[in-house]
């Protein structure tokens, strides 16, 4: 029997199902569960797994501390009268921030919308607990509400998900990371609930309540990260499976049968006889959804912690990094792993050529990039491991169940478990039998390059804009130098594209022909074809790093670009607004200024909200700000514009030439970083590609 079909045959998902609930067991809440960066709870169940590793006979099982903000969740609990006249009590959800009271505490709760600036004027909320409605998927995240309300000296807030998420119920509790300061309580209640205390507020305007609260958020506090091993005969050549073991509410989906999955490869493995060629290195990753206070990037942080502190030597040692999240359920009619674009034609190949696995999709499995921000593989990635991830962000789970006690094995799909598990093992042998990391440059400087076209294209349409206005900012913006710098970087984009595409198709003759050797037990020519390539191989790993420092960028909503990119978004919205505002056209040009960086929040919140989220992300050190570090553009402040444009609107004013001239200025800046990051890709494409 072939290893392959040894692997699958020794799958065993009732052994994977049966993890995941055992880790169930394990909570800081005993009506909602929650297992929380440096929690007691995640302690116990990293204890647990750490025992798991060495039960199923994996080698060199250790735990890393690493350190992380932490966050205990025991208890919160709200009382007050119906109008029946009978006490109700109900449970909160909560955020992390610290909330500690002496038993039950009354307080008065009002209502206030959605919690924006407005909508405070005229109430005094010093003391009282706000009860807000939100939906952080279409407006705003929970942090600016939070903050507002904070800053208005309200003693909490309490939200209700009018949308967006935890939709599956009305009884559903939603959380999510904070993003904040954990000196702004803030806690979440079911939509059922907040109806009933919207009733009496209604009639009363402002309500008695009890709250007794425990939520505490307690800074530096180490955690652990769980690995274990199969060794390889090349040991310091290493396949990474990863998966994170903190949770809110039970977890099941997200992420224990992650951690169970890696786990019941791990088992297969060892029970088939795999003697791998090199190191399959599983590890369970801690502080996954929080660990950060105050950072717009507080998820990750065990990961990232992992990877730049704890073990920073991984980097040029691993190949891939594996990272599982919801892998018991469909998101989709096709399985997706989501990668980064450099193993995309590696792992299209792969897919092409397994044999039939248990038929869980009714489509082929597909790879698609790039990877995204929402889970561990990006802070992999970005160090210099090339990651993927089985895609868990299709279908409708994400706006119904996810992140609500209503995640539980009410969605698992047996064979969509299996499936994951039979696909994923087959990829660790196929790696396995590389001898060259197979990564493929060529589809970066493919996207780039069109980038740098559209670059092009669009400097065009920002002077004839210029020119409709009778407008001369076009050579202050240097304009046609940031053409001429997106026509020179997008030549050699082309080059380099061609260049990396036939160095992939010779790295791929050595694989094939690598693992053709093996196939044939040539043991001795395997290895001397394995060793002639290292020097290939560390040059590959190199590569990587330095694409995805120079080429990889996120926006304020944490959503992937390349950075020329972004700036081509910026400069478009910018110029656009600036002509609108020349024309008159008022309402268009709010709409533009509204998408540039996160001056959404200028429309809707404070000065002080709008400065401190700002402020956090562009002026924070490097260890607050982890895996965001540098990899946003920088800020265009829009806030005084914005607010002089609103204050005009409601007015009727129709003169905006004060603001326009703003405007323009702030174009011409932006114009000039532009030309400063185009350049600075220019000069990264020509040293490393």
């Amino acid at each position: 029997m072939q290893i392959r079909e040894k692997i699958l045959e020794k799958i065993d998902i009732a052994y994977s199902y049966q993890l995941a609930k055992k880790m169930e067991s394990y909570c800081s809440n005993q009506a909602l569960g929650y297992r929380t960066a440096g929690s007691e709870a995640e302690f116990k169940t990293g204890e647990m797994l750490r025992e798991e590793m060495e039960r199923i006979g994996l080698s060199q099982v250790e735990k890393d501390s690493v350190t992380v903000d932490g966050w205990e969740f025991k208890k919160a609990v709200l009382t007050f009268m119906a109008k029946n006249g009978e006490k109700r009590q109900v449970q909160l959800g909560a955020y992390q921030t610290t909330f500690v009271t002496d038993g039950p505490e009354e307080y008065t709760l009002v209502y206030l919308g959605k919690g924006t600036e407005k909508e405070y004027a005229g109430q005094d909320v010093k003391g009282k607990l706000v009860l807000v409605d939100i939906n952080q998927r279409d407006e705003w995240w929970i942090n600016y509400p939070v903050y507002q309300a904070h800053l208005e000296g309200a003693k909490a807030l309490i939200a209700v998900q009018c949308g967006g998420y935890g939709e599956i119920a009305d009884e559903a509790l939603n959380a999510q990371d904070i993003a904040g300061p954990e000196d702004a309580p803030a806690f979440s209640i079911s939509r059922k609930d907040a109806a009933e205390l919207k009733a009496l507020l209604e009639e009363q305007g402002e309500i008695q309540v009890n709250l007794e609260a425990d939520t505490r958020v307690v800074r530096n506090c180490i955690t652990y990260n769980i690995r274990g091993c199969i060794p390889g005969k090349h040991p310091d050549r290493i396949v990474l499976l990863s998966a994170h073991y903190d949770s809110y509410f039970s977890g099941f989906q997200d992420d224990n049968t992650a951690v169970a999955m890696m786990l019941g490869i791990a088992k297969a493995l060892l029970d088939s006889g795999f003697q791998p060629n090199n190191t399959i290195l599983f590890c369970a990753m801690a502080a996954e959804e929080w660990g950060v206070a105050d950072s717009w990037f507080d998820w990750s942080a065990g990961a990232y912690e992992q990877v730049f502190t704890a073990h920073p030597e991984w980097v040029g040692k691993v190949i891939a990094d594996l990272n599982f999240e919801l892998p018991a359920m469909a998101h989709g009619t096709r399985a997706r792993i989501r990668c980064c674009y450099e193993y995309k034609d590696y792992l299209e190949e792969f897919l092409s050529g397994l044999p039939a696995l248990t038929h869980a999709y009714p489509e082929e499995a597909r790879a698609v990039s790039p990877i995204e921000t929402w889970s561990d593989d990006f802070s992999m990635s970005i160090a210099g491991i090339p990651s993927m991830v089985n895609d868990f962000t299709g279908g409708s789970f994400m706006e119904t169940h996810y992140h609500s006690q209503f995640d539980n094995d009410e969605y698992y799909d047996e064979k969509v478990y299996r499936f994951h598990h039979e696909m994923f093992a087959l990829l660790i042998e196929a790696l396995d039998q590389t001898a060259v990391v197979p990564l493929n440059f060529s589809p970066v400087m493919q996207r780039a390059a069109e980038l740098a076209e559209e670059g092009v294209r669009r400097t065009l349409e920002w002077e004839q804009r210029m020119t409709s206005v009778n407008r001369l900012e076009n050579e202050n913006m240097k304009i046609k130098e940031l053409r001429d710098e997106f026509r020179s970087l997008r030549e050699r984009l082309l080059s380099a594209k061609d260049r990396q595409q036939e160095a992939y198709s010779k790295l791929q003759e050595q694989n094939r022909r690598y693992s053709k050797l093996l196939c044939e037990n040539r043991q001795e020519e395997a290895e001397e074809l394995f060793w002639s390539l290292r020097e290939q191989e560390e040059d590959s790993l190199r590569r990587f790093k330095a694409e995805q420092d120079a080429f990889v960028r996120i926006d304020w909503y944490g959503n992937v670009f390349y950075p020329h990119e972004l700036v081509i978004q910026k400069l478009d919205l910018l110029t656009g607004a600036a002509v609108d505002l020349m024309e008159g056209q008022l309402s268009s040009a709010l709409k533009k200024l509204y998408q540039v960086d996160n001056n959404a929040y200028a429309f809707m919140f404070g000065l002080g909200v709008y400065r401190h989220f700002t402020d956090y992300v562009l002026r924070q050190p490097r260890e607050r700000l982890k895996w965001g570090f540098q990899r946003l553009m920088e800020h265009a402040d829009l806030y005084e514009l914005v607010r002089n444009l609103l204050d005009k609107q409601e007015k009727g004013e129709k003169e905006y030439q004060a603001e326009t001239a703003a405007l323009w200025e702030i174009c011409r800046e932006e114009g000039r970083k532009a030309l400063n990051v185009v350049q600075e890709l220019g000069r990264s494409t020509e040293q490393n590609f």
